[in-house]
């Protein structure tokens, strides 16, 4: 059996659909490929900027992190210090206190006793 050239138009027409979803997915493909080549690259450029903030991070924060900690210590120890010194300083104004009362009561006493010999 031969096949007519009306036979083979008709195979032709029957087979152009194909041929254009095969083109329709050859270009859906390609966009494909181009989304994931634009992908790939924002990719990079997420691990180069993660990258840069790791080392800014380790290098710069966290550095002065611990400066600021070291001297949060030497501030604490100096008011730690002030506050020792204060307390001290309030001890001895308790302690002239009582004294100063203790001395005004010989005084008087002194002044009693000058009275009565006198």
């Amino acid at each position: 059996m031969a096949l007519t050239n009306d036979d083979l138009q008709a195979i032709a027409q029957l087979i152009q659909p194909l041929k254009d979803d095969m083109q329709d997915m050859k270009d859906d493909m390609q966009g494909m490929k181009d989304d994931m080549q634009n992908m790939k690259n924002d990719i990079h450029v997420l691990s180069n900027r993660t990258s840069n903030i790791e080392l800014s991070l380790e290098n710069k924060t966290n550095r002065n992190i611990q400066l600021l900690a070291e001297n949060h210590i030497n501030l604490v120890d100096k008011l730690n210090a002030t506050i020792r010194a204060q307390d001290k300083s309030i001890l001895c104004e308790v302690q002239i206190s009582g004294l100063k009362y203790r001395m005004e009561a010989l005084e008087k006493e002194v002044s009693e006793l000058r009275s009565k010999i006198a």
